[in-house]
């Protein structure tokens, strides 16, 4: 079924085949019918979105739920946490401003796990199967898009937050260049890590969005033939689970068929110390992130306690190293890149887990985020169950908008295998 896009809801709205509030009515109606069972929101008030409607602006009418621990405004902002819950702000995050500036209309907050920093499940479903998790701590926003319950969604990845959620959920995610997007009003963990992205329905409103928040422009081929891929397996590999392998495989197959050359790409072996790496970053930055939460919540979860306690027993070398081994990397990445068009590799390490405990594995996402580099996850194949499985565009820093058109290429390409499957 051909989806509508966020870039011709916005043109008929500007040229009036359609009607901002009519729109606007018809996402609320879904909200209502389907949420009760996705429970991706944690916060929609209808007057609230019905007051922000506008004829204008290239996203005029289009939908987007937010993150709980992105600020809003005129909706609290809890971070899935006691001591923020029903908080307002009174003021917007830069990325929501610049949505609002453009027309948007924000549905509402999506539930996330506590302080977007803890792998422990929350009570959002995934569309595709209810008893399992959409994948965190981005849940919310990738399911209510999953579930058309709006046009694009806003979420963060300071690990593998987005790409793995949107991999899970059968849709399109994009991690931006680390720095491209405003991380202001946006709950801090990792400032060396977070980064704010996007989920939609289809790539051009990926590529719509790059254009609102005015990034770099870059290469956009028109055809897969003749583009350089890489095939990046990732020092993670080994906990790839055989359905994303078999996908992963599948993948190569059809952007061969569709005469791009594609080779393997083997990374230089200090790539492999970058997972553990991450790790550690993540939790020095978040002892700074959460010593305020430690010292007003004596309740605060042990997760964030012994961060800020510092249970790991991190050293400044240690430290050191981790920050110079990332420098390395990302400058050895940029040169492998310049070899290529994009690279692929898995956008998560298997099918959406069973149950709501736990919200996935992100070891295959958590070296991309560190090096900073854009990954687009594209959807279209699916494992023996029928599950979405994810495969993840990665261009150089700063070239967001290639990495999105080549993502786009290959999720035509996915389809179009699909469809040829289908048909025999």
């Amino acid at each position: 079924m051909k989806v509508v896009t966020a870039r011709t809801i916005a043109a008929d709205i500007r040229d009036g085949r359609r009607s901002a509030p009519q729109m606007v009515e018809e996402a609320l109606a879904t909200i209502a019918r389907i949420d009760p069972q996705v429970q991706a929101f944690e916060f929609v008030d209808p007057a609230i979105v019905r007051a922000q409607v506008r004829p204008n602006g290239v996203l005029a009418g289009v939908t987007v739920a937010v993150k709980d621990v992105i600020a809003t405004r005129d909706m609290p902002t809890g971070h899935a946490n006691a001591r923020h819950a029903g908080t307002w702000t009174g003021t917007d995050a830069a990325c929501i401003d610049t949505l609002r500036s453009a027309g948007a209309v924000i549905l509402g907050k999506t539930v996330t796990t506590e302080f977007a920093a803890t792998g422990r499940g929350g009570r959002t479903r995934n569309p595709h199967d209810l008893a399992r998790s959409p994948g965190g701590s981005s849940s919310g926003s990738a399911a209510a898009v999953a579930a058309g319950m709006a046009m694009l969604a806003v979420g963060s990845q300071t690990g593998g937050s987005m790409i793995r959620p949107a991999s899970f959920t059968g849709i399109w995610g994009w991690k931006p260049t680390w720095g491209t997007i405003s991380n202001e009003g946006v709950k801090a963990f990792s400032a060396s890590c977070d980064t704010v992205g996007f989920f939609a329905r289809a790539a051009d409103d990926l590529a719509l969005l790059a254009e609102v928040f005015d990034l770099d422009p870059a290469p956009r081929p028109a055809t897969l033939h003749g583009l350089r891929i890489g095939l990046c397996r990732t020092p993670a590999w080994p906990r790839v689970e055989p359905p994303m392998r078999a996908a992963f495989d599948r993948a190569a197959a059809i952007l061969r068929h569709a005469g791009a050359g594609v080779e393997c790409l083997t990374l230089p072996p200090a790539f492999g110390g970058l997972h553990d790496a991450q790790i550690r970053i993540m939790l020095r930055e978040g002892r700074m992130a959460f010593l305020n939460e430690y010292r007003a919540a004596p309740d605060l979860h042990s997760e964030f306690r012994a961060m800020v306690e510092n249970a790991q027993h991190l050293t400044p070398d240690q430290m050191r190293a981790d920050y110079a081994l990332a420098d390395r990397c990302r400058a050895a990445l940029d040169d492998v890149l310049s070899d290529f068009d994009a690279i692929i590799a898995p956008s998560a390490c298997g099918e959406a887990p069973k149950g709501l405990g736990w919200t996935g594995d992100p070891s295959v996402n958590a070296m991309w985020t560190l090096l900073g580099v854009p990954v687009v996850s594209v959807p279209g194949l699916t494992g023996v169950t029928g599950l979405p499985l994810g495969i993840s565009v990665i261009a150089r820093r700063y070239a967001d908008r290639s990495a999105i058109r080549v993502a786009e290429l290959a999720g035509a390409a996915f389809t179009a295998a699909g469809e040829r499957s289908s048909a025999a």
